[in-house]
């Protein structure tokens, strides 16, 4: 009886605990529920603030991809290949900065990795007009280069590589020197198979940074042909009438792949971030 007494006090004083869970679910997946229930109205209605299901779903997704003269498609292509190319880029030339600043020994990295904080509180704006100048004499603009280059090397993903190198023991290295192994076999055969949970977390936040991007795509590609999703969404959606149907269909398009690539990936994530804080 005194077991069940206590088990019964304990789900009584969980009673507010999970209200308010249920409360801050609600309040997560409402704007997601809204965004659906608003791709599938007329403009009119979603202007009214109607969160019912509407039947314009292939009205609007018509007039989704006659819009800016029919770069629906071209958009999300650019988008998938900017975002894929820079997290590779991004995941190779980190993890091995990160790699490199934990375990090999020279008097001068602490320093620099001094330096690459510092670089952290400076302003993506303030860099802005400098890179934007040397991708324009680089010719670079409106190419994926342009997207790219500026964002391969970041300081806070080689800070999370460099954070979950210190799980890497240092005398595995030493035993495939005298093995035989060059640094680079170290490194891919040894290094990389053993931090896929850090590599998986890095991943998704390159991949959704690249895919969100907005203002940096926005300065350096002037061509239609060449624009991302958020340019795309934010051209349907600044005219003097806006289709509010239609573009909460071209957000919820904008939306899915970032959600597809966090579900799938979401327990590495969990893992990587994990490791990387200890």
């Amino acid at each position: 009886m005194t077991k069940k007494k206590n088990r019964s006090m304990v789900q009584r004083r969980l009673i507010p605990t999970y209200i308010f869970l249920i409360i801050c679910s609600f309040i997560s997946v409402f704007p997601l529920y809204w965004m659906i229930a608003a791709a599938t109205n007329e403009s009119i209605n979603v202007a009214r603030g109607s969160i019912v299901f509407g039947n314009q779903l292939l009205v609007n997704f018509e007039h989704l991809k006659n819009a800016v003269q029919g770069t629906l498609w071209s958009s999300m292509g650019n988008s998938f290949l900017y975002s894929i190319v820079q997290t590779v880029f991004t995941l190779f030339v980190c993890s091995i900065a990160g790699y490199g600043f934990e375990l090999y020994h020279d008097k001068g990295k602490d320093r620099l990795f001094g330096v690459l904080l510092l670089a952290m509180m400076v302003p993506a704006v303030a860099t802005m007009v400098p890179l934007y100048g040397l991708v324009s004499k680089a010719k670079l603009l409106n190419s994926v280069w342009a997207f790219i280059l500026p964002g391969i090397s970041t300081p806070f993903m080689i800070m999370m590589f460099r954070q979950n190198s210190r799980n890497f023991p240092p005398d595995i290295m030493e035993a495939a020197r005298i093995d035989g192994l060059s640094e680079w076999k170290i490194f891919f055969k040894m290094y990389v198979p053993v931090q896929k949970s850090i590599y998986a977390a890095a991943a998704v936040i390159t991949f959704m940074n690249a895919w969100n991007a907005y203002m940096w795509p926005k300065v350096v590609m002037s061509d239609n042909r060449a624009q991302t999703m958020p340019m795309f969404i934010a051209n349907i959606s600044s005219g003097y009438t806006v289709d509010y149907g239609m573009t909460m269909l071209g957000v919820l398009f904008c939306s899915l792949p970032t959600m597809v690539v966090f579900f799938v990936l979401q327990k590495q994530f969990a893992e990587g971030i994990t490791g990387s804080v200890k």
